[in-house]
């Protein structure tokens, strides 16, 4: 069998138990070298064959699988994350499909948490935004035109940007058209969960130079939205005067008043 795993998004504890399992089980694992940590390689068991995939083309890939499920040999593809997102699974998935060789998935916790963990954010937040979207800048790699990043900001929610951290001056652009005050709450969490990990709050308009100034330019997730501020409404469903089916609605003490919910009294 093989198996696509994601390895979370860098410190080894952080990879799910089932995943570290079949790490354990593994007689071959071929893994994202740069962005995996090799510390998770430490879990493979002796004379498991290790292959760093970040100098091979997806054929190569694929034929060490291949050659894996001949021999009769559990196989990890092991990438950084959760493979869903900006995995290039879906390629490999199909080649495998084509030889009719099984394989199965196992998430991982995605950098974007892991982000969110070291910043103590909460992406959706009562009264601010109810959304996220997940994209990217256009680079070497285009996104389709009704995705174009002017497009997804103007429409206020959590915007969560992957391999961007390059394009930052293009961002800051787009995120200017699509309307976005300069003043924007934004933040550059580099290498999340890794011992070096940075953390940068910045705003949708200092960006670029933010990056600059501490040297960053890949490996760092990117996250804009006005869910990195002050304000935002208490949830309804621990609210004393909210019922559900589970809590029978009482009367309760007056409450002082989140932000969100004292700026639009005024």
């Amino acid at each position: 069998m093989i198996h696509f795993v994601g390895a979370g998004p860098g410190a080894p504890d952080l990879i799910t138990l089932r995943g570290a399992r079949l790490l354990a089980e593994a007689g071959l694992v071929v893994y994202a070298g740069s962005l995996v940590n090799p510390q998770l390689l430490e879990g493979t068991p002796p004379g498991c064959v290790v292959m760093d995939s970040a100098r091979m083309t997806l054929e190569d890939v694929v034929e060490a699988l291949q050659s894996a499920h001949d021999r009769g040999i559990d196989a990890v593809r092991l990438h950084t994350g959760d493979p869903a997102l900006y995995g290039a699974i879906r390629e490999q998935m199909d080649q495998l499909d084509a030889r009719g060789i099984p394989y199965d998935v196992t998430p991982g916790v995605s950098s974007l948490f892991g982000a969110a963990a070291a910043l103590g954010a909460e992406l959706t937040l009562p009264g601010v935004t109810q959304s996220l979207i997940v994209t990217r800048a256009e680079g070497r790699t285009p996104v389709p035109e009704a995705e174009r990043l002017v497009g997804l900001a103007a429409h206020g929610c959590t915007l969560a940007l992957f391999l961007s951290a390059g394009l930052l001056d293009r961002v800051e652009a787009d995120l200017a058209a699509a309307g976005l005050e300069p003043d924007t709450p934004a933040a550059i969490v580099y290498r999340a969960t890794w011992p070096d990990q940075q953390v940068h709050r910045c705003t949708a308009s200092t960006l670029a130079r933010t990056a600059r100034q501490a040297g960053i330019t890949r490996t760092a997730l990117v996250l804009v939205g006005r869910f990195l501020g002050e304000g935002f409404d208490r949830s309804l469903l621990y609210d004393p005067a909210f019922s559900h089916g589970y809590r029978t609605a009482h009367a309760a003490p007056p409450c002082r008043k989140g932000p969100a919910e004292a700026a639009r009294d005024e």
